[in-house]
C-alpha cells in the first residue's frame, strides 16, 4: 500500500521506534521565542548540557514585545526579563537571535518562511501551538511544551506517538469575497474544536491548490483550533518558487538535491487515510465567530444557531453567548464594533494588508473604532510602505504599528478593554484571550476592514462588489 504525504515525512525522520511507545523523531528546525524557552534553557544549565545543533535553532522575540516605540527600553519588567533571557541564552549557545531592533525580528511563524528556514519535507517544532503554520510547505510542524523544548535543544529529537491521518478535501472554487481565513473557520465550524483530535491533517483539492502560499499558511495555522496535531499541504511549484533564493534555503547543487526529494512529497494514489472529508468550496461565505471558541462560527449572513442545532450542552452554550452579549437566533452582522485587530501569525502577512487596504481605500475609519494594524515582521512592514499601502491606511485614518504578536494574546500593552467587542484576524476567541473581559469575533482581513470603516460587523462583499 502507498504512503500519504504525512507518512513519508514522518517515517523518514524516525530515529527509533519504541515498542508500544512513541517514536523518537529527528527535528530539522527548532524555533524558539522569549516565553517558552527560559525554563528550558535553565534545565540545560542545571544539567550542564549544551545545545546540540545551534545552527538548527532560531530565536526571535515576538509574544510580549511592544508594537510602538520598540527603540525604547521595554517597560514591563516580566517582558524585559524574558527578552533579556532569550538574548543571553541564544548568545551563550551560539543560536541565531533576532531580538527587538533586529531587521529580521518578527512573529516566529512569519519570519520562518520569509527567510527560508521553513522547508518542504522538514520537521519543525516550536514552543507555540500555531507552529502548524509551517505545514503549508509540506512540512510536519507542531507545537511543543517547555520540557520538550529542552529535549530538542539537548538532542535535536523528540518522543512523539504517531498521530492518525486525515485528509480534508475542498473542491471547486471560492466565491467572491471568501478568503483562506474563511475556509479555515468554515472547516472548524463543521468539525468543532475537537473534531480532528489525534489526527494530522492533509488539506487537498482545487481550493488549496489555487491558494497562495500565504493563504495556505493561514489555513495550516488554524489546524490546531480543531484539535489536530498539525496540518499540511503537499508542496508544488508555488511552494518551490516561494522558497527559492531565500536566505536559509538550499543553494546551487544543494537546491537540486533538495528538489529531488521535494518532488516525491505527495500522497501516493493507493494510500489511505484514517478519515477523509470533502466539502464544496462554493458553500463557503465570509465567516464570523459568535461564541468563545473558534468552532462557534457561521457565515456572516446567517443567524446564531440554537444549542440544539449545534448539538451542544445548553448551559455552557448559553454561557458562551452570554459572555459575548449575544443570543440564539440573532445576527452578528450589524453589531457595534469597538476594536479591530489586523495581524498575528494567522493574518499578519503582506497579502492580509493588501486585502485590508482594498476595502478601506477611499473610505474613513469609523470614529468610535480603535484599530491596531500590526505587521508580522519588518519585511511585511517594509512591503506595506513600498507598495503604498501605508498611504492608503493613513488617508483612511489608520495607523501602522511595529511587528509583534500584539493583541492576539495580549501579553503586551495591546489589550482589548473589558466589555469591548473586537473583530480580530487572529486565531482564538477564548474568554479574555485579547484582554480580561474582552469579547472577540474572529474574521478575515476583509471582514475586519469592512467592520472598521462601517463601525459595525459588516459583510465586505457589500463594499467591494
Amino acid at each position: 500500500m502507498g504512503k500519504t504525504l504525512f507518512d513519508k515525512v514522518w517515517d523518514s525522520h524516525v530515529v527509533r521506534k519504541i515498542e508500544d511507545g512513541p517514536d523518537v523523531l529527528f527535528i530539522d528546525r527548532h524555533m524558539i521565542h522569549e516565553v517558552t524557552s527560559p525554563v528550558a534553557f535553565l534545565g540545560l544549565k542545571n544539567r550542564g548540557v549544551k545545545v546540540l545543533y545551534p545552527e538548527r535553532t532560531f530565536a526571535t522575540a515576538d509574544h510580549n514585545t511592544p508594537t510602538i516605540n520598540q527603540h525604547l527600553p521595554v517597560e514591563d519588567p516580566l517582558s524585559a526579563n524574558q527578552l533579556r533571557a532569550l538574548e543571553e541564552n541564544a548568545n551563550e549557545h551560539g543560536i541565531s537571535h533576532w531580538g527587538l531592533g533586529h531587521e529580521k525580528n518578527g512573529i516566529v511563524h512569519v519570519v520562518g518562511p520569509e527567510y527560508g528556514i521553513t522547508l518542504p519535507g522538514a520537521t519543525i517544532v516550536c514552543g507555540d501551538s500555531h507552529t502548524s503554520t509551517h505545514g503549508a510547505f509540506g512540512a510536519i510542524a507542531f507545537g511543543i511544551g517547555t520540557s520538550e523544548v529542552e529535549m530538542v535543544l539537548a538532542n535535536q529529537c523528540i518522543m512523539q506517538p504517531k498521530p492518525k491521518s486525515m485528509r480534508i478535501n475542498i473542491t471547486g472554487e471560492l466565491s467572491f469575497g471568501v478568503t483562506p481565513k474563511d475556509v479555515a473557520l468554515f472547516i472548524i465550524s463543521k468539525l468543532s474544536t475537537s473534531g480532528a483530535t489525534g489526527y494530522f491533517v492533509e488539506y487537498a483539492g482545487e481550493v488549496f491548490q489555487n491558494m497562495s502560499m500565504e493563504g495556505r499558511m493561514t489555513v495550516c495555522n488554524l489546524s490546531i483550533e480543531m484539535g489536530a496535531r498539525g496540518g499540511m499541504i503537499a508542496p508544488d511549484q508555488k511552494t518551490f518558487d516561494y522558497v527559492q533564493g531565500r536566505e536559509f534555503a538550499p543553494k546551487g547543487a544543494d537546491w537540486d538535491k533538495a528538489m529531488e526529494y521535494w518532488n516525491t512529497l505527495k500522497t501516493d494514489d493507493d494510500a489511505s487515510y484514517d478519515k477523509e472529508l470533502t466539502f464544496d468550496g462554493s458553500e463557503i461565505e465570509p465567516m464570523v465567530t459568535y461564541g468563545t471558541n473558534p468552532g462557534m462560527g457561521m457565515g456572516i449572513s446567517q443567524t446564531i444557531p440554537t444549542a440544539a442545532e449545534m448539538d451542544a450542552a445548553e448551559a455552557s452554550y448559553k454561557k458562551s453567548l452570554g459572555y459575548m452579549g449575544f443570543a440564539e437566533g440573532e445576527n452578528v452582522k450589524g453589531k457595534q464594533v469597538d476594536y479591530v485587530f489586523l495581524g498575528s501569525c494567522t493574518n499578519g502577512r503582506i497579502e492580509d494588508f493588501r486585502a485590508f487596504a482594498s476595502v478601506v481605500k477611499g473610505r474613513k475609519k469609523a470614529d468610535h473604532v480603535t484599530a491596531w494594524l500590526v505587521p508580522g515582521s519588518h519585511q511585511v512592514e517594509a512591503a506595506i510602505k513600498e507598495e503604498g499601502l501605508l498611504d492608503i491606511f493613513t488617508e483612511s485614518g489608520f495607523q501602522l504599528r511595529e511587528p509583534g504578536c500584539s493583541a492576539c494574546l495580549a501579553m503586551n500593552d495591546d489589550k482589548i478593554p473589558a466589555g469591548k467587542l473586537a473583530v480580530s484576524t487572529s486565531n482564538r476567541n477564548f474568554e479574555g484571550r485579547q484582554g480580561p473581559g474582552s469579547k472577540t469575533i474572529l474574521a478575515s482581513p476583509l471582514v475586519a476592514a469592512a467592520s472598521a470603516v462601517m463601525g459595525v460587523v459588516s459583510d465586505p462583499r457589500e463594499l467591494i462588489a
